[in-house]
């Protein structure tokens, strides 16, 4: 029912974020654009089948009166990576399989691209944000096809958290991704991914 769309990872700066990526990958990051509704930005980086991405506030752009998507509002210390995110070609049909404060499905809007999201009212995702974010495209544009392809592939990403034994009972009946591995533990994601000069980590 769901497809691995992308990874997010959350900063208190956009520059901070990108700064830290490019580091532990060894490559630059490109594209990218403004949120309007959520005031948010954000970089990307192509991986294929997927995409990699940095976001953070806009600092300059009005505050929402709404909590914003990926539990921004609350986030800070070091970049991490925060959520990942499944697409799906029906959102309503995909989210009463879903736990209960998956969210609501909002219209967003980046240049000429057009999705729509599940947002939670509180900006917090199931399972302390282990949850994914449910996206579904609308029309054929899909950031992928934009990206240069960085060579980079994802190998593997860890999602650890406190509830691993409900969490991977929630997922069972919505993806199958071999990369996706739940573990127990204290929450936090770890990324590995397979690069031209070996494996490298994010996390």
């Amino acid at each position: 029912m769901l497809t691995f769309d992308h990874i997010a990872l959350a900063a208190e700066t956009l520059e901070a974020g990108v700064a830290h990526v490019e580091a532990a990958l060894g490559v630059s990051l490109a594209g990218g654009g403004q949120h309007p509704l959520m005031a948010t930005h954000n970089r990307l980086l192509g991986l294929g089948d997927l995409y990699f991405e940095v976001i953070a506030i806009a600092p300059a752009a009005p505050a929402p009166t709404f909590p914003r998507w990926f539990d921004l509002d609350r986030f800070a210390g070091r970049p991490r990576l925060t959520n990942w995110i499944c697409r799906t070609d029906d959102l309503e049909a995909a989210l009463p399989a879903c736990p209960p404060d998956t969210g609501t499905p909002v219209a967003l809007t980046r240049g000429d691209l057009r999705w729509r999201m599940a947002v939670p009212e509180t900006g917090i995702l199931p399972f302390a944000n282990a949850f994914p974010a449910l996206i579904e495209w609308q029309g054929n544009l899909h950031p992928v096809q934009r990206l240069p392809d960085s060579g980079l592939r994802l190998h593997r990403l860890e999602i650890a958290s406190p509830e691993a034994a409900a969490l991977s009972a929630a997922l069972a009946p919505l993806i199958a991704d071999p990369r996706v591995v739940i573990v127990q533990g204290e929450p936090a994601m770890r990324a590995s991914f397979d690069t031209p000069s070996g494996l490298r980590v994010l996390e």
